[in-house]
């Protein structure tokens, strides 16, 4: 299958971002990369960090460095994210979750940095239930799926349209993440230098990314 996948150690310089420490959002890879290089870091690589409405304000809870918005969305309604479960891909202190949205309401995990998504790809080592593997509908798609141990986190995006089955399969059978969470779909977008990859498209709202 067509597929890119970025892994990293949890214990990486990895962080969620939307705007800036004084509210302007970043809206393009390039604008957060030079923020980066201007505090004498590297932005090694970055993708879509969630989902977002036509203002660019994540659709669900979400934590950077400088701000917390909104609590978890447990609320029901129309398109992807809320193909319940859906779920929260955190980051605290050198190790990494993913996390169904209920299940994290449940726990006093404080994260330095949290994003939900939805819908939930695989749950404790199975595909969601509502994902058919006759599926016919076919998207660009880029998530993240996190190690058993909490301390090996993949980024993966279609190079090509692929199905949700496709999709969460990689998670399960390849790179063997027993959760993983889907983040977006046809506004999918890699920055990764390393391999030659800066993709340009409209403004976005969450961005994850590693700091070198």
């Amino acid at each position: 299958m067509p597929f890119t996948v970025c892994t990293f150690p949890a214990s990486a310089n990895m962080q969620l971002f939307h705007s800036d420490a004084v509210g302007e959002p970043y809206l393009q890879f390039d604008a957060l990369s030079r923020e980066i290089s201007e505090q004498n870091g590297t932005l090694i690589f970055a993708m879509n960090g969630g989902m977002y409405h036509e203002d660019r304000s994540p659709v669900g809870y979400y934590r950077d460095a400088y701000s917390e918005r909104g609590s978890v969305n447990l609320n029901d309604g129309p398109g992807n994210f809320h193909l319940k479960p859906n779920g929260v891909f955190w980051i605290k202190s050198g190790r990494a979750g993913v996390l169904e949205s209920v299940a994290y309401t449940q726990t006093e995990l404080e994260p330095d940095y949290a994003t939900q998504s939805g819908p939930m790809l695989v749950i404790d080592g199975d595909l969601h239930p509502d994902i058919n593997p006759e599926g016919i509908s076919r998207k660009r798609r880029n998530g993240v799926g996190v190690s058993d141990d909490g301390l090996t986190v993949h980024f993966a995006i279609s190079d090509s349209a692929v199905t949700f089955h496709e999709f969460a399969t990689l998670f399960r059978d390849v790179l063997e993440t027993p959760n993983a969470l889907f983040l977006d779909g046809q506004v999918s977008r890699l920055y990764a230098p390393g391999i030659n990859r800066n993709e340009i498209g409209s403004d976005l709202g969450p961005i994850v990314g590693v700091i070198e």
